[in-house]
């Protein structure tokens, strides 16, 4: 295969073997051969690197961006209007004085605008977070992998820091296997965006399945070409037939059915991919068929899948802008 082809394993709801799968998947695709580098795009809550047994890092670095406001003391006159118009609720008053909580603060400078003294600086390129790089983890393939620090905004920037250092591993060519968050967030925008494929993992419940339609739409929305894998399919038949119908409905192909085995979270606890784990599996056996899949049907011509996969038009994606200390449905005046 000729250049990068990014390939994303996301999912609406967390839970539904995400990573299990992903994992399973970069060390099929690297023992055939591939040129892969692995990417954990889930800052919030890293987890690929455990369930491929990465113990160590060779690389750790802070990852900085972003400002963080505080408040010149011998300025600040405790007239209290950064505390009214915060609209993250970031100002806090501490013994008798008021204080900007660097936790909740987003660097918005809503409250600089309207300290009527100019008593509230920032303090610029603040430590938002790690990436780490391990350039072998035991099976073939480099991971880079990234932590946001809690409270820090911008989760979907260091996703793609975390991206583009593993995409610079690959040299031009090969494979990038992007493990998602859940959900349909700022992270999951971060993994898809610059992508051309992706692997939808849905189990058969009413709210996976929900999620799927959610994360598909956003999949859409930036062109991707997706396949769906269902994991634990034989736990409800009749919802496997609603993402059978959905998937059809759609012009999805479903790529893999994985039954619920008891070898996975053994696997899981063993710090394994149950692939290496418990290779006789039933659910190894059915990972290591969507694995195969992918890597003979999908990637050998990956363009003429991203053609004939692809949404023919654009799936409109507009976001719900609320206002912080507003519900859903307004409520204020």
């Amino acid at each position: 295969m000729k250049g990068v082809v990014e390939l994303v394993v996301a999912s609406g709801k967390g839970g539904v073997g995400k990573s299990t799968i992903a994992a399973a998947l970069a060390v099929h695709l690297a023992g055939r051969g591939y040129r892969l580098a692995a990417a954990d795009a889930d800052a919030e809550a890293p987890n690929l690197h455990i369930v491929l047994g990465v113990e160590g890092w060779d690389e750790e670095e802070p990852y900085r961006e972003g400002r963080v406001a505080y408040i010149l003391d011998d300025k600040c006159t405790q007239c209290g209007v950064c505390a009214e118009v915060c609209p993250y609720g970031a100002v806090e008053v501490r013994g008798g004085r008021h204080w900007i909580n660097p936790w909740i603060c987003e660097g918005c400078i809503t409250c600089s605008a309207a300290c009527p003294v100019k008593a509230i600086r920032y303090r610029f390129n603040v430590q938002a977070g790690w990436i780490r790089l391990a350039r072998s983890t035991g099976h073939g393939f480099p991971l880079v992998s990234g932590e946001i620090l809690p409270g820090r905004p911008n989760s979907g920037k260091i996703v793609t820091e975390i991206k583009n250092r593993a995409k610079a591993l690959l040299g031009g060519e090969g494979v990038l296997l992007v493990d998602a968050a859940a959900g349909i967030g700022c992270q999951v925008i971060s993994s898809l965006t610059g992508a051309q494929l992706a692997l939808l993992v849905v189990e058969p419940t009413p709210a996976s399945l929900s999620d799927l339609r959610r994360v598909h739409r956003l999949a859409k929305h930036f062109g991707l070409a997706s396949m769906i894998a269902v994991n634990k399919y034989d736990i409800n038949p009749d919802m496997l037939g609603e993402i059978e119908e959905y998937a059809e409905s759609e012009g999805v192909p479903i790529l893999g059915r994985i039954p619920y085995d008891e070898a996975v979270p053994r696997a899981i606890a063993a710090g394994r991919p149950v692939t290496l784990h418990s290779p006789g599996s039933p659910a190894a056996r059915a990972i290591e068929e969507l694995a195969e899949r992918i890597a003979s049907e999908v990637l050998p011509e990956w363009r003429r899948w991203w053609a004939k996969y692809r949404p023919r038009r654009p799936e409109p994606y507009i976001p719900v802008i609320l206002h912080p200390n507003r519900g859903v449905g307004g409520g204020g005046g």
